[in-house]
């Protein structure tokens, strides 16, 4: 099917008709559909309500003769169909943009980015680096959703995923960003009443702060469980933030990444030679995400506020 000849008329397609009844503002809908995964997204990017979004979908869908997008569990993802008339709809963009601004000029940047991350990077890398690029380019959104989880499968509900250890993915660039240690620590006010450890044997003796160990999906984290198997759990979640909060409290002994405790004085480190595992943090794009510069700017932007908070080690501090 010839989409691009509706967008930049080069030459006819075959099914000249078909061809001619797309409409770019269709296209334009699809791509912040696609981008997002959300009907109400792209609503609220174009001024419109749910209803006149999914109605320009199955519009879009006459005119191509086939589905573009296919609903998996909490998003929309476009079929190959969809990836077609999404490409066709960048260069629908590109060329609004150009005229928008005007000749000679630089395009202002005006995109919605969504960055999935865990809960630390979120607050200490991902949000800092978003308002940079907010003060540049007023005309970005960045949507930031705190996760602890594998790489997704499909990317239709992220434009950006930072992850724990490497991840396996298909039709998606990943580079590494950087990398954190995780040690084990213990508030003043608990060693008051707890004697600190002086060797790994006498770790039994103590109760671990960490993750939920059945609801935990990055494989790379279960080293709370390979380095401190005898340990029982005091307080555990899935949040990170709440591991630093509990053993500030005095809940147990927490297994936290050295960056955030760091910013607590009244944590002290215990076993740092027998206990202390480096994880490396991964960054996941699409393989079009390169090509929104909203997109490329948060990625530049998260990296060097990774490059500035790291030692000469390249770990976070």
């Amino acid at each position: 099917m010839c989409i691009r000849w509706a967008v930049r008329r080069r030459k006819p397609c075959k099914d000249a008709r078909m061809a001619a009844s797309v409409s770019p503002n269709d296209l334009l809908i699809l791509l912040d559909v696609g981008r997002t995964g959300r009907f109400t997204r792209a609503a609220e990017v174009r001024g419109l309500n749910h209803t006149t979004i999914a109605r320009r979908i199955a519009a879009l869908e006459r005119a191509l003769g086939g589905k573009v997008l296919t609903r998996t569990s909490g998003a929309w993802v476009l079929t190959p169909l969809g990836q077609q008339a999404v490409a066709a709809a960048e260069q629908v963009s590109e060329a609004v943009a150009v005229l928008t601004a005007g000749q000679g000029r630089e395009a202002p940047l005006e995109d919605i980015v969504r960055l999935s991350a865990p809960d630390a990077f979120t607050v200490h890398v991902a949000a800092p680096a978003a308002a940079r690029v907010r003060q540049r380019h007023p005309g970005v959104t960045v949507e930031i959703i705190a996760a602890t989880r594998r790489a997704g499968t499909q990317r239709s509900g992220s434009d950006v995923e930072v992850v724990v250890g490497k991840p396996d993915v298909l039709r998606a660039e990943a580079h590494r960003l950087g990398a954190y240690e995780l040690g084990l620590f213990g508030s003043a006010e608990y060693f008051r009443d707890h004697p600190a450890p002086t060797s790994t044997a006498g770790l039994t003796r103590h109760r671990l702060v960490y993750f939920v160990p059945s609801m935990l999906q990055v494989d790379a984290l279960d080293v709370g469980r390979r380095l401190l198997p005898e340990m029982q759990d005091a307080v555990t979640s899935t949040n990170v933030m709440a591991h630093v909060a509990a053993t500030r409290a005095g809940a147990g002994l927490g297994l936290l990444p050295t960056f955030l405790a760091a910013q607590h004085p009244e944590l002290e480190r215990v076993l740092a030679d027998e206990v202390s595992m480096v994880l490396d943090y991964w960054v996941v794009s699409r393989l079009d995400g390169m090509r929104r510069p909203a997109v490329a700017a948060l990625l530049q932007e998260i990296a060097a506020t990774v490059g500035r908070m790291s030692d000469p080690g390249g770990r976070l501090r």
